[in-house]
């Protein structure tokens, strides 16, 4: 194996890595496919092992290859941090929309900004839903949002990336003297006659208003009327509180006073939550906001079952014990399994 093996091959194997598809890893590096071919080719001579197992109908990583990933992502970690360390002029702050400040999008900055030199700002923008997000992003007034990805439309999905994070476990929101505030867990069943405000109304928020559509479906669960899109944790406290609303939310969630969050159980709904930046973007915080996301993911099991197993491969729970559409466990990279759309 050449010790002097060039930073770029490894580049090109990584985005091979995670897109599991040589023209989607191509347009997202900007060359051409039969150079990306071409480069990973080169990078399996010199280290004398088969990366990936090609077919006419998909990519997967070998053995090897699934070695590979862990050194490389640290070697290019590295370089990048090293870059960033010497560049002489101050880098652009990284704007950054996490929703709110608590939860799954907030830890994942919080732990990339302990990662980055002085030089590197990440500000955070407060705006939730990644429906309206996905229109920043492309037009470049914002670079990076979290939420459900399969939610937003495939032409503008075309224009972006994705990382999945974590799959969050929902919860409802309750009046403190609601009949199933007393639980410590409410079985989804017993939301039936329940009427749940889940964002209707918010454009931005649209693609979470679909997911708890499809969860209600079938269930005798009411969505709430559509309300005017409601703009800050402190106005949506007051909303709340004053129209008595039950509301669908996550296990990670702002406190609302007089009211309390319980998990949803029985079967335990989940919402995926991506990181999504446009394509092409270049950044070092935004290299820090994909490692922060993959160790936070490794360390706290967001990308598992409810009973702390995989979603993928052994440990998937018994069917019903979970739910997620079909297509966001395709997007997420669990795939049509057990405890989908139902």
């Amino acid at each position: 194996m050449a010790s002097d093996m060039e930073p770029r091959l490894l580049r090109v194997f990584v985005a091979v890595a995670e897109e599991l598809h040589f023209t989607r890893a191509a347009a997202r590096l900007y060359l051409a496919q039969q150079a990306l071919s071409r480069d990973v080719r080169r990078l399996e001579r010199e280290l004398g092992v088969d990366l990936f197992v090609r077919t006419t109908r998909q990519v997967a990583l070998t053995v090897e290859g699934e070695r590979l990933l862990p050194y490389a992502r640290r070697v290019l970690g590295a370089q990048d941090e090293l870059a960033a360390a010497f560049r002489r002029d101050a880098e652009r702050p990284l704007l950054v929309d996490v929703g709110a400040p608590v939860g799954t999008a907030y830890r994942v900055l919080e732990e990339a900004r302990a990662r980055v030199p002085e030089s590197c700002e990440l500000v955070a923008r407060f705006h939730s839903g990644l429906t309206g997000a996905a229109g920043e992003l492309a037009a470049g007034r914002l670079d990076v949002s979290f939420g459900r990805f399969a939610g937003l439309p495939p032409g503008v999905r075309a224009g972006l990336v994705q990382q999945p994070v974590r799959l969050e476990p929902m919860a409802v929101l309750l009046p403190e003297d609601h009949p199933l505030a007393a639980r410590p867990a409410v079985p989804l069943a017993e939301l039936a006659g329940e009427t749940l405000y889940a964002g209707a109304g918010n454009a931005g928020t649209a693609e979470w208003t679909d997911l708890a559509a499809r969860l209600f479906d079938g269930r005798g669960i009411a969505m709430a009327e559509p309300f005017p899109e409601i703009e800050g944790s402190e106005e949506f406290v007051r909303v709340v509180r004053k129209r008595g609303w039950s509301v669908l939310a996550s296990v990670e969630f702002i406190e609302v006073p007089g009211m309390v969050l319980r998990p949803v159980v029985d079967p335990v709904p989940l919402s995926p939550v991506s990181m999504v930046w446009r394509k092409g973007l270049r950044h070092p915080g935004l290299e820090a906001l994909r490692a922060a996301a993959r160790e936070l993911g490794e360390g706290g099991v967001w990308l598992a079952s409810p009973g702390g197993g995989p979603l993928s491969g052994k440990g998937v729970l018994p069917e019903g014990r979970w739910w997620l559409p079909e297509e966001d466990a395709a997007v997420m990279g669990v795939g049509a399994r057990r405890g989908g759309d139902s």
